[in-house]
């Protein structure tokens, strides 16, 4: 285990999974901790307990913890013997999350480190759980007073975080009445990826970017959040979403705060949290009878991916034959302030698309041609900043460049920044990064209850329109293409078009 003393390191915890026999566990946050215990960032006292209703023994379910970060984590097992030192931290306690008195078993847990440790720890209770089950879980643990030490003790929420505008509001309302904001973690993992972070140092630690970071410079703003799979076994839920739901209410949203937000005064949480708050209150809404000029929304048909033949979205498990659930969506966004009036935010999102690619655009006015010959306008582009965030990690600013030649010819050319290029470092996973900051009490890169509650404002007037009027030309994009021909009609309307990366070449 690498453990040194100029990292940031956790005050002794005890970390409480409910569906700790879960996929998200197994998968997502058990690895994740792991991690941070080999680079030296989990505490010298710390414990895992994971709860559920599942029958394990600490041994049986260490097993199963281990079998997911050998299958799932960026490092496995090298059978150095830091598993072994891993493993004594974490227990699973068997529990109904619906019966009080199964609580007391936590409060034991909690109790007994405290005599063994020789101070109070602090306490994290993770939710990784269906919705449903977070309000009774929330209660419970407040009737207990296991959430009495406000500075010490936090609970974290996994989205989706409500289903609209009036269950997110309800949510907010309960857990805020049990506890206090700031013991509230809403968590959104794409929050913790290393390119997404990176926005911030990108535009506010370079004196080239920020001045021309505003209406004057910037044409428009995409972003795209594309996936080469269908639903797999989530069609149940799935119907219960949808992607403008799944992916335009938390994740495009959030990151499009960031592109958009002002510069902070510090990097204090609440600090950067209002800037992003003040975004999404400056989103225009879209009007009801409106929705068809900035929103489009598309379902997968039948057909063929890499190869592989794929089922249709409504032939699914789980889904209805007549499904008119969304597993598309592209919407076009106006931001209503000095720095962005009459810039257009295009975003969309969908299952079996072209490429697996998250990819934030940034597409700048052309300069001016008059200076130059015709034959250079010929292969003339404007200048575009693109950051990708998966599954290349990199920055790349294109801009003219004289091609040589006895001819005043012009082609765009990229700067590029790769972070596996110029880091050696393996860079941590979002829940790494996240589940160390909920540890520290750092609740910067965490939603607060009004940013919640705003986002579902932005999107409710489509959300509603969309299932007061049923779609009845779905599916409407094949399997393998980019979407329903309407997202590209939908920009291209504009005098514009999507941005995709050329395919990376290869050594």
């Amino acid at each position: 285990m690498n453990k040194t003393n100029n990292k940031k390191r956790p005050s002794p915890t005890v970390i409480f999974i409910f569906g700790g026999s879960g996929d998200l566990n197994q998968r997502k946050l058990t690895p994740a901790l792991y991690n941070l215990f080999l680079d030296g960032f989990m505490p010298d006292n710390f414990a895992i307990v994971g709860t559920g209703r599942t029958e394990y023994s600490d041994d049986k379910f260490r097993k199963h913890l281990l079998d997911g970060i050998n299958d799932f984590s960026r490092r496995k097992d090298d059978k150095s013997g830091s598993w072994e030192k891993f493993a004594p931290n974490v227990s699973y306690l068997k529990m109904d999350a619906d019966k009080a008195e199964d609580y007391k078993g936590i409060a034991k847990i909690i109790q007994d480190l405290e005599t063994s440790w020789g101070e109070h720890p602090s306490v994290l209770f993770y939710l990784a759980v269906a919705p449903q089950l977070v309000p009774d879980i929330a209660t419970n643990l407040h009737k207990l007073k296991l959430c009495k030490d406000k500075a010490g003790t936090r609970i974290v929420v996994e989205k989706p975080f409500g289903h609209d505008l009036k269950s997110a509001q309800e949510l907010n309302s309960l857990l805020t009445s049990l506890f206090e904001e700031n013991q509230i973690y809403r968590i959104d993992h794409y929050l913790g990826k290393e390119t997404v972070q990176n926005i911030l140092a990108l535009r506010f630690a370079n004196a080239l970017f920020e001045p021309i970071w505003n209406r004057n410079y910037i044409d428009h703003v995409q972003i795209t959040a594309a996936e080469t799979v269908g639903v797999e076994d989530r069609g149940g839920y799935y119907e219960q979403a949808g992607a403008l739901r799944d992916m335009v209410q938390n994740h495009i949203l959030q990151v499009l705060c960031m592109v958009a937000m002002e510069a902070p005064v510090s990097f204090e949480a609440n600090e950067i949290r209002n800037k992003k708050s003040d975004v999404l209150n400056a989103i225009r809404k879209i009007k009801k009878t409106e929705v068809q000029k900035y929103a489009v929304r598309g379902q997968y048909a039948a057909g063929w991916m890499k190869g592989s033949k794929v089922k249709s979205y409504r032939e699914e498990k789980g889904v209805a034959l007549e499904s008119t659930i969304d597993t598309f969506a592209a919407v076009k966004f106006y931001i209503d302030n000095w720095r962005w009036q009459g810039v257009p935010f295009y975003v969309r999102t969908g299952k079996y698309l072209m490429e697996k690619t998250t990819l934030i655009t940034i597409q700048f006015k052309e300069a001016p041609k008059y200076a130059f010959p015709p034959e250079a306008s010929e292969t003339w582009r404007a200048n575009r900043l693109t950051i990708s965030i998966q599954p290349e990690m990199d920055i790349r600013l294109r801009f003219q460049a004289k091609r040589p030649g006895q001819t005043m010819s012009l082609n765009p050319v990229d700067m590029v920044f790769s972070y596996n290029d110029n880091y050696d470092d393996p860079q941590p996973e979002a829940y790494e990064t996240l589940l160390l900051d909920a540890m520290m009490g750092n609740a910067t890169q965490f939603m607060r209850d009004d940013q919640v509650e705003t986002a579902w404002e932005v999107i409710m007037p489509i959300l509603e329109t969309w299932e007061s009027r049923p779609a009845v030309d779905f599916p409407n994009y094949a399997p393998g293409t980019w979407g329903p021909e309407d997202a590209e009609a939908l920009i291209a309307k504009d005098g514009r078009t999507w941005v995709t990366l050329p395919p990376k070449k290869k050594d």
